[in-house]
């Protein structure tokens, strides 16, 4: 099997947004775990959901339909497993059965129930004034973890308009009907070729953390959103060190300063930046012309890079813990550029 780049970066990036949602829970609390979610996939909502309609082809749907449409294209293009039942032209179905994306393994025992229900209010219960349809609402039958089938529901047009409280209800125990592939809806493949598609599963992954990371610092504050970022990009980076590796086909490259390097620079390259790297096993230098999770950001708190920084501190803890990782450059200080010092202790 060939080594995806671009799959290495996903995987790296969808574990840490993974470890967010656990850490926030853990240190925060289910209650700030859940206000959390909410804002990270509201924030999604707003800067997604519209502008990609036409890209999926959705914009002659009934509402009902095109709204559960985009749920089930939109996350199958970041290779999350969904699927699609139009019942009417105002009632379809999304449901997302386990193992869920999101939560992959043994990581859903620790996910509360607000997490679910904040990914829904953020997102699904949006969707109908996004549309200026004020009676397009959702109607959850089941959530993951409340061990239940998964996630699934249905978005309804019902006979009257909805208050802001109406638009997101739960009648647990609904069954949806069966999911038939041949009934639900196709990208436009012209459109997206397969290059095209294995970018778009990078940026699946990584929107999550570029939304998340500042979310923590406005909503928990720059040093606790700071910390819990990079807590938990440590734990990651550590954690998944190996897997990335071999992602990057570096199972069996040297150790050292160089050895870091070169890991650094194919992350920096798999991410979309231009990297250069120099030195030796003993001490070397990394270049990235660019922090891409941090375009489009909004003048992010330096806590919110510190927080990502995180995630390299754990790849470099992994690769060699006698390493010193030197910050030479980064966003957090104003420079349009990151650039790293790696070093053997003396």
């Amino acid at each position: 099997m060939s080594a995806n780049p671009l799959k290495a970066a996903a995987d790296l990036y969808h574990a840490y947004q993974t470890g967010l949602m656990l850490t926030v829970s853990l240190k925060r609390g289910s209650k700030d775990a859940g206000l959390w979610t909410k804002a990270l996939f509201r924030r999604q909502h707003k800067a997604k959901f519209l502008s990609s309609f036409e890209k999926l082809g959705l914009t002659n749907l009934p509402d009902a339909q095109a709204a559960a449409a985009y749920h089930y294209l939109s996350n199958k293009i970041g290779g999350v497993d969904v699927e699609y039942m139009a019942e009417s032209d105002t009632k379809a179905w999304v449901r997302f059965p386990p193992p869920r994306w999101i939560y992959p393994d043994a990581s859903i025992c620790g996910i509360p129930t607000e997490v679910s229900r904040g990914m829904l209010e953020g997102w699904y219960a949006e969707n109908g004034p996004s549309l200026k349809n004020p009676r397009l609402g959702f109607v959850c039958t089941a959530q993951t973890p409340d061990a239940q089938h998964g996630l699934a529901g249905y978005f309804l047009e019902f006979n009257h308009e909805l208050a802001p409280d109406e638009r997101l209800t739960f009648r647990p125990g609904e069954l949806p009907p069966r999911f038939d592939p041949k009934y639900a809806p196709k990208l436009p493949l012209e459109q997206w070729p397969q290059e095209r598609l294995d970018k778009a599963y990078r940026n699946y992954a990584m929107e999550y953390v570029r939304t998340g990371l500042p979310l923590l610092t406005e909503l928990f504050g720059p040093s606790d959103g700071g910390h819990l970022g990079r807590h938990t990009g440590f734990l990651i980076g550590a954690q998944l060190y190996q897997k990335l590796a071999a992602g990057f086909e570096l199972v069996n490259y040297t150790d050292g300063a160089l050895g870091l390097a070169i890991l650094l620079k194919k992350l920096g390259e798999a991410e979309g930046a231009s990297t250069a790297i120099s030195g030796d096993a003993n001490n070397a230098l990394v270049e990235w012309d660019s922090w891409r999770l941090g375009r489009g950001m909004d003048q992010p708190h330096p806590a919110v890079f510190e927080g990502w920084h995180g995630l390299i501190e754990g790849l470099a803890a992994a690769h060699d813990r006698f390493l010193i990782l030197e910050l030479l450059a980064s966003p957090a200080v104003g420079d349009d550029h990151i650039q790293w010092r790696i070093r053997k202790r003396s």
